[in-house]
């Protein structure tokens, strides 16, 4: 009893420890995941904790649930729409990327290490993909609004990479172990079989558990165990079918966030608990599991190919790889740059150990250096590394709070709150006076919050700064309603700066435009409308922020609707760039 008292005990500690170090990670500029690691490894034997903890197998069952917990969490929270801008190019870089990653890093690590080519390889392919978990993390907690394309790529890659990491682990395993048994055409059913049960269990899994949030009435919190619940049965299923059920559950996940029900809501809220309890828990145990002293052994190797990784081998496989969707040089420099690895380099270095590779520990020390070093540089310098390749959007007018009140299984109202800001066009008005356009009729005031407390909605009731405002409106108006409570004289020059000054038509004939403005456009591009010239220019799918040149002018793209279509261009002028503040 003692023994389950003090594994409670430490248990409860090194999370709780781990949950305080968040509040700190903004403030030092460290990834989250790193500081979990660092607990863990200050936990450890070469630590002032002195725990000692060898084992690889709880290990590597710690490691799989919490990757099924944070991919089924990422699926829940990506929005279809985003595979509009981004699939083809995603479903490239989880194949062809990883494959030209591991076969660039291969050679490297074969000659850095001075080991056999197959073990080099191996070495490649555990550290090859990038990881879900902190790239979910990392984008979503970063504080940086990337575009919408850059945004979805890195999402998708890193959520259905898996299946192809995954398999060149277990061929090159093979290959060391059982060298008789390789083979081109044993290897090509083995992938085969990982993408399309994987995709199969996902989507047929997704479907039920979608039809059964719908159907079944339960308490609130019994939802998210519904769903995590079926997505281990998902994960669990595929992979004794040979699948891959990392991508089973990612995609189940995406199907039941984007059918949405009275239950969605309560689901995100417990799935956001459980994926960081799963995050905190897994990397505190990896970091239990490494020795740091053993990694001192190779740490100028895991510098040497850690380097090699993130300046040659990932950006030379992304240029590769996105060469044909148009995308800019900058945007190919942030993915490139964004490679980011995590928790699936170290379960995957798990498994040579756990199957008798030899010199499979060296593999585990050099692979989990090479995360801590991604983290670390990689991780902390995402936010520079936007503003210095302009792929970050400025920021946009937004309701400080999202609710929604579930009326019905398909039917909600979505709620918004909104903080009076001391000179906004809302201060000082009722409520019911806000000059709210397009959507005014639907609108309605429910409820104003001054220091805590409630206020009788009374005809003299006026706004004040501070007070927070909640109003049940259609998503249509949420962002132009948010511009009535901030001080409007706070983004305008750097929205503009990035915008451009003037707002044009996209419906209206490109040849008016550059008559008004005196540029030369070419063939017949005078007789269509901007924002089909836009299109034409760009040659992809259009999102916000895609800008093209026009003799020294530049056209942004301001909005693109639900459906992909450009509905807000704006211009930008050439004595506008010479004095473009610096983002």
């Amino acid at each position: 009893m003692t023994t389950i008292s003090t594994l409670f005990l430490l248990a409860g500690l090194l999370l709780f420890i781990s949950v305080l170090a968040s509040t700190i990670s903004a403030r030092l500029g460290l990834p989250l995941l790193l500081l979990f690691l660092a607990i863990g490894m200050l936990a450890g034997e070469d630590g002032p904790g002195g725990i000692l903890f060898s084992d690889f197998f709880t290990a590597n069952l710690v490691g799989q649930l919490a990757l099924a917990v944070i991919l089924l969490d990422g699926g829940l929270r990506t929005d279809t729409r985003s595979f509009r801008v981004a699939l083809k190019p995603a479903a490239v870089l989880a194949t062809w990327g990883v494959v030209g990653t591991v076969a660039l890093l291969g050679v490297f690590a074969t000659w850095v290490l001075d080991v056999d080519w197959r073990l080099g390889l191996l070495l490649a392919a555990i550290v090859g993909s990038t990881d879900a978990a902190a790239v979910f993390a990392l984008l979503r907690h970063s504080g940086v609004r990337l575009n919408e394309r850059v945004k979805s790529t890195l999402e998708i890659e890193s959520g259905s990479n898996d299946p192809m990491a995954i398999l060149l682990v277990t061929v090159m395993v093979e290959i060391l172990l059982h060298p008789e048994r390789a083979g081109v055409a044993a290897f090509a059913v083995l992938l085969l079989k990982q993408a399309g049960i994987g995709l199969l269990f996902g989507f047929a899994g997704g479907k039920v558990l979608a039809w059964l949030l719908r159907r079944l009435n339960l308490a609130e919190g019994l939802y998210a165990l519904l769903i995590l619940s079926g997505g281990l049965l998902i994960v669990g299923a595929a992979n004794l079918l040979d699948g891959s059920g990392l991508l089973a559950v990612y995609i189940a996940g995406v199907i039941v966030g984007n059918r949405r029900s009275h239950a969605t809501e309560h689901v995100l809220r417990v799935m956001d608990g459980l994926a960081w309890l799963a995050q905190a828990g897994m990397f505190v145990v990896l970091g239990l599991l490494v020795t740091p002293s053993h990694l001192a052994e190779y740490s100028w190797e895991a510098l040497a190919m850690a380097l090699f990784l993130m300046l040659v081998a990932r950006p030379a496989a992304v240029a590769i790889g996105l060469w044909p969707f148009r995308y800019t040089r900058n945007e190919v420099a942030f993915v490139s740059w964004v490679g980011l690895r995590g928790a699936v380099p170290v379960v995957l270095a798990i498994f040579p150990v756990v199957m008798g590779v030899p010199d499979s520990k060296l593999l585990f020390d050099v692979a989990f250096s090479v995360v801590l070093l991604s983290l670390l540089v990689q991780g902390s310098t995402i936010p520079a590394a936007a503003r210095l390749l302009k792929v970050e959007l400025p920021p946009t007018d937004e309701p400080r709070d999202r609710r929604e009140v579930w009326v019905g299984e398909e039917a909600a109202l979505p709620m918004f709150e909104y903080r009076v800001t001391a000179g906004s066009t809302a201060e000082g008005r009722h409520p019911d006076d806000l000059p709210v356009s397009p959507g005014a009729a639907e609108v309605r005031c429910i409820a104003v919050v001054r220091h805590g407390r409630l206020c009788e909605m009374q005809a003299e009731l006026r706004l004040r700064p501070g007070d927070s405002v909640w109003f049940i409106a259609p998503e249509s108006v949420a962002e132009s309603m948010a511009r009535l409570f901030g001080a409007a004289a706070l983004d305008i020059g750097r929205n503009a700066s990035f915008f451009g000054e003037f707002a044009v038509d996209p419906t209206c004939l490109a040849g008016d435009l550059a008559q008004a403005y005196g540029f030369a456009l070419d063939g017949d591009e005078a007789v269509v409308s901007v924002g089909e010239l836009l299109r034409h220019r760009l040659g992809r799918p259009a999102v916000v922020g895609d800008r093209v040149a026009l003799g020294g002018f530049d056209l942004v793209v301001r909005v693109v609707d639900e459906q992909g279509a450009i509905s807000g261009v704006g211009l930008k002028c050439p004595w506008q760039k010479a004095v473009e503040p610096s983002h």
